[in-house]
C-alpha cells in the first residue's frame, strides 16, 4: 500500500490523526531511558513540582506525534527521510492518561532541482490533548516521492 507522492499534495492538505493515550507506565519507561528528570520518573517529586504530578517527556510527546502521522498512511512507501525540525514548542504539559491526537497541515512544496524523483514537503505539526488544548507545535521537513513519469 502506498501514501500519497508529492504530486497528490498541496499547500494547505490538512491531516488528521487517530488518537494514543499515554500511560503512567509508558511515561516512566521512555523517561528512564531517554529523559530522566524527576517529573517525568517520580511520582513523588513529581507532585512537588510546579507540574503537580507525572508528565511525559517533550520528546516523547514529539515521537508520539510522528508516530500517529505516520500511522495515517499519508506517507507510507513515499517517505524517503526527513531533513529536520524548525520551531519546536512544548506548549502544555502532558499527563498520564491524557490521549493526544495531532493535525498535520502541509505549508510549502518544494521539487527538488537536482533530483526530480523527489521534492521537499513542510509539514506543521500540532498535537492536542483530549481537551483540545495543543500540547505540541512543530515544523519538519520530509522527502517525499514523486510520482514516476
Amino acid at each position: 500500500m502506498y501514501g500519497k507522492y508529492f504530486d497528490d499534495m498541496s499547500v494547505g492538505d490538512t491531516f488528521e490523526t487517530g488518537g494514543i493515550t499515554l500511560t503512567e507506565s509508558a511515561i516512566v519507561d521512555f523517561a528512564l531511558t531517554y529523559d530522566p528528570q524527576p517529573f517525568h520518573i517520580d511520582k513523588m517529586a513529581a507532585t512537588e513540582s510546579i507540574f503537580g504530578d507525572l508528565i511525559a517527556s517533550g520528546f516523547q510527546t514529539l515521537a508520539f506525534t510522528f508516530r500517529l502521522f505516520r500511522d495515517t498512511g499519508v506517507l507510507t512507501g513515499t517517505n524517503l527521510g526527513g531533513h529536520g525540525m524548525d520551531e519546536l514548542r512544548w506548549l502544555a504539559p502532558v499527563y498520564p492518561g491524557d490521549t493526544l491526537h495531532a493535525r498535520v497541515t502541509v505549508e510549502k512544496m518544494t521539487p527538488s532541482r537536482s533530483k526530480p524523483d523527489r521534492g521537499v514537503i513542510r509539514f506543521r505539526y500540532l498535537t492536542y490533548n483530549q481537551d483540545d488544548v495543543e500540547v505540541l507545535s512543530v515544523i519538519m521537513d520530509h522527502v517525499v516521492a514523486r510520482r514516476a513519469g
